[in-house]
């Protein structure tokens, strides 16, 4: 797969370390100095973020556009909706998902540090943590979105969402058309990363 580079992505050099960075650095040293997480630990916890992807995202958010009733349930009440059907969210922040609609079009961003539902989408690229992206997609976010070679039309409302360390935010991309009829799977290849960020959106190929 070819990889985009986006011009709001840092230049990896000259980044500076943020302040974020440097608090998860300060606390991961206290928990290893005061023996509350051991080294091989915190490695395991550390691979096994490493290893999540968007694929729970996915899943969650074919069913929904084939479920209606679990979609509206989802909407309403995201975290009791998940662990109802078997999701472990128990250590996940509140999280409100917002749906795309005709000319609606949602975008995350967490405008502090990089706050962000890792359970569902794994780990944030390093486009979604610098301090570029946290500024402009909240300035002007059609003029970032069509970096990301996301055209929004001018019909359409964009809303940028902020999170926070108590408070996720997730997008529920539109379905496309001519869906009928394909598996939940097939649906979930549709769905990325990016598209439950805001940046993309679903195509069929």
């Amino acid at each position: 797969m070819t990889k985009h580079h986006h011009p709001t992505e840092p230049d990896q050099d000259s980044q500076p370390v943020s302040e974020g960075e440097i608090w998860e650095t300060t606390l991961r040293e206290l928990l290893l100095a005061k023996g509350i997480i051991s080294k091989p630990e915190l490695m395991a916890q550390m691979n096994q973020t490493a290893s999540q992807s968007a694929a729970i995202g996915a899943q969650i958010i074919a069913r929904a556009w084939k479920d209606a009733a679990f979609k509206e349930a989802l909407l309403q009440n995201p975290k009791s909706t998940l662990a109802e059907h078997g999701y472990d969210v128990s250590a996940m922040p509140n999280l409100i998902i917002v749906e795309n609609k005709p000319h609606i079009h949602n975008v995350v961003v967490c405008t502090l540090c990089s706050c962000y539902p890792r359970y569902m989408l794994g780990p944030p690229p390093e486009w979604y943590k610098s301090a570029a992206y946290r500024a402009r997609i909240v300035k002007e976010p059609r003029e970032v979105l069509k970096e990301f070679g996301l055209s929004i039309d001018d019909d359409t409302k964009i809303c940028v969402y902020d999170s926070t360390a108590d408070l996720r935010y997730l997008v529920m991309p539109a379905c496309p058309d001519d869906v009928k009829g394909l598996s939940d799977e097939h649906l979930s290849t549709l769905i990325t990363r990016d598209t439950m960020i805001g940046v993309a959106v679903p195509r069929l190929t």
